[in-house]
C-alpha cells in the first residue's frame, strides 16, 4: 500500500472539487442571481477577483479539511463517518465563506442570500463528496477482498489466540488483518498457532518483531491466567506506532468499553494513542509550524550574533548535533549552539550540572536565556519535534532510565518539544535520578495535553526566561 499515492488522490479531487465548486458557484451568481437585482443579463466575465479566489478559496477548503483529520488514518475509513465529517466540515467552511465574501453581493431581496448560501453548500458538498465516496469505498472493497491488508501479529500462543485468528480469517469479508506470525508470552516450541501461524519469537523481542516486520496492529489474545501480562504489554508497546487491540470480555462489552467499527468484526477493544482531539492536533502542528518559522526569520540577526560569538570565543563548530530518540522510539538528529568545549564528551556521554567546567563562558551566557536551542526550530520544522512536548533525550539515557522507570516510554507517544512541563517545573537534570524526578511533570502533560495547556507552558518559558531562570 502506498500511503503517499492514496493521499494524492484525496488531495487532488479535493482541489479540483474546490476549484470546480467555485466556479460553478460563480457562474451561479452571475446567471441566476445578479440579474434579479439589475433586470438584466450580465455577462460572465471571469475578472482579477475571479482569479484571486480561485487560489484563495481551494486553499481555504484544504486547510479546513486538513485541520478536520480528514487527511488522517486514509486506509481505516467508514463510509458513515466519512458523510457526516465531510457534512459538518463543507457546512462550517460554507457559512465562513458567506460571512466573509457574499454579504456584500448585490441582491433583489434577502431571500437570495439564502439562496447564495444553499447553493454554495450544495455544490462544494457534491463535488467533494462523490469522489471521496468512490475513492473509499474502492479501497474498502479491496480490503474486504483481502486484496490489501495491515500487517499484524497476534500476542498469545493458546486456545483465545487460536479462536481469535480463525474467526478474523474465516469470516466472509475481511476487516484488513494481514497476519504475518505470533509472539509467544514465553518461548515455547510447539503451541495451538504453530500450524496456522510462524511463531515471531517470544515477548522480550516484540519491539524489534514490530520493527523488522514493518508491523501495523498488534493484537493482544491472553487467556484469563495471562491477564496480568496485559497491562505490561501494553506499556511496552504504547510508545510504538501501532494500533493496539485487546480481546473483550463480556464484562467490557456490557459496560460499553467495546465500540464496533466494522460489522462483519469481532468485539476487540482498540487502546486509543489519541491524547487531543483530532482538530487540536493539526492546530498544534501548524502552531509549531508558524511559530518555528516566525522564530527563525524574526531572530535571524541574533542568531547570526550567536554563530560569530561561538567562533571567536572558542574552538570547534558552531552548531552541536547528535542523536536523540523522538516519538514512538524514532532517532534523529538534533542541533543546538555549541555552548561547551570541542572535547566535551571525549570519554563518553555525561550530563551538565551548575558548575560544569566543559561550559565555555559564551556557552553559559547562551544557556542562561536558553538561546543555545534555536537551532531546534529547525528541528520542529522537519518534524522531528514539536514546541511543547517533553525534552528529547539520548538513547544511553533512556536505557538506564527504563530500567527504573519502564512508564517513561510513555514520553515516546508524542513528539519532543523544546519546551516541556517538566522542563519549566524542574528545570535541567543532572542525572538519571533527576530525569526520573522531572518524569512526573512529563507523564502529566500527556495526560492532560491540549492547546490551552501548551500555551501556559509556552507563557512560563518566556517568564523563567526573562526572570532569569535556567530551563
Amino acid at each position: 500500500m502506498n500511503k503517499r499515492i492514496h493521499f494524492l488522490k484525496y488531495l487532488t479531487f479535493d482541489l479540483l472539487a474546490a476549484i470546480s465548486g467555485w466556479t460553478l458557484f460563480y457562474v451561479y451568481r452571475k446567471v441566476y442571481i445578479e440579474p434579479l437585482k439589475f433586470g438584466y443579463k450580465l455577462p460572465i466575465e471571469f475578472n482579477q477577483k475571479y482569479f484571486y479566489s480561485i487560489v484563495l478559496i481551494p486553499l481555504f477548503w484544504i486547510f479546513l479539511y486538513f485541520l478536520s483529520g480528514y487527511y488522517k488514518d486514509i486506509y481505516r475509513r467508514s463510509r458513515l463517518k466519512e458523510l457526516a465529517q465531510t457534512f459538518i466540515t463543507v457546512l462550517f467552511g460554507s457559512i465562513i465563506i458567506f460571512f466573509a465574501f457574499l454579504l456584500d453581493d448585490q441582491i433583489s431581496s434577502y431571500l437570495n442570500y439564502y439562496k447564495l448560501f444553499s447553493s454554495l453548500f450544495v455544490m462544494q458538498f457534491a463535488l467533494t463528496y462523490i469522489p471521496r465516496l468512490i475513492i473509499t469505498s474502492s479501497t474498502n472493497n479491496k480490503i474486504h477482498s483481502r486484496k490489501i491488508g495491515f500487517r499484524t501479529i497476534i500476542i498469545g500462543d493458546n486456545k483465545k489466540a487460536l479462536d481469535i485468528y480463525q474467526q478474523l480469517e474465516n469470516q466472509p469479508r475481511s476487516v484488513g488483518n494481514k497476519f504475518v506470525g505470533f509472539v509467544s508470552i514465553v518461548e515455547k516450541e510447539k503451541t495451538l498457532l504453530n500450524k496456522h501461524l510462524n511463531n515471531l519469537g517470544n515477548l522480550n523481542g516484540v519491539r524489534d518483531i514490530i520493527e523488522q516486520n514493518k508491523i501495523e496492529e498488534v493484537i493482544i489474545a491472553l487467556e484469563f491466567t495471562e491477564h496480568k501480562e496485559i497491562e505490561n504489554i501494553i506499556n511496552y508497546l504504547n510508545d510504538k506506532d501501532v494500533i493496539i487491540k485487546v480481546i473483550a470480555s463480556m464484562y467490557d462489552i456490557l459496560t460499553g468499553k467495546v465500540k464496533m467499527a466494522h460489522i462483519y468484526s469481532v468485539p476487540l477493544i482498540q487502546i486509543s494513542h489519541s491524547l487531543m482531539p483530532t482538530w487540536q492536533e493539526q492546530t498544534k502542528q501548524l502552531i509549531d509550524i508558524i511559530l518555528s518559522l516566525s522564530a527563525l526569520v524574526i531572530f535571524s540577526p541574533l542568531i547570526l550574533f550567536l554563530a560569530v560569538g561561538i567562533k571567536i570565543t572558542s574552538k570547534g563548530p558552531i552548531l552541536f548535533s547528535h542523536e536523540r530518540i523522538g516519538q514512538f522510539g524514532k532517532p534523529f538528529t538534533l542541533y543546538k549552539f555549541r555552548s561547551m568545549n570541542e572535547d566535551a564528551e571525549e570519554n563518553g556521554p555525561a550530563l551538565s550540572s551548575k558548575n560544569d567546567t566543559r561550559i565555555t563562558p559564551f556557552g553559559k551566557f547562551m544557556r542562561k536565556s536558553k538561546l543555545d536551542e534555536l537551532p531546534n526550530f529547525y528541528n520542529v520544522l522537519k518534524g522531528d519535534m514539536s514546541i511543547v512536548g517533553p525534552r528529547p533525550e539520548r538513547k544511553y539515557y533512556i536505557d538506564q532510565i527504563v530500567r527504573k522507570a519502564p512508564h517513561y516510554l510513555h514520553l515516546q507517544k508524542v513528539k519532543p518539544g523544546i519546551t516541556s512541563w517538566g522542563q519549566v517545573k524542574y528545570g535541567y537534570a543532572e542525572n538519571v535520578n533527576q530525569m526520573i524526578e522531572r518524569l512526573k511533570y512529563d507523564i502529566l502533560y500527556i495526560e492532560n495535553m491540549s492547546l490551552y495547556v501548551d500555551f501556559k507552558i509556552i507563557i512560563y518559558t518566556i517568564l523563567t526566561i526573562l526572570k532569569g531562570r535556567n530551563i
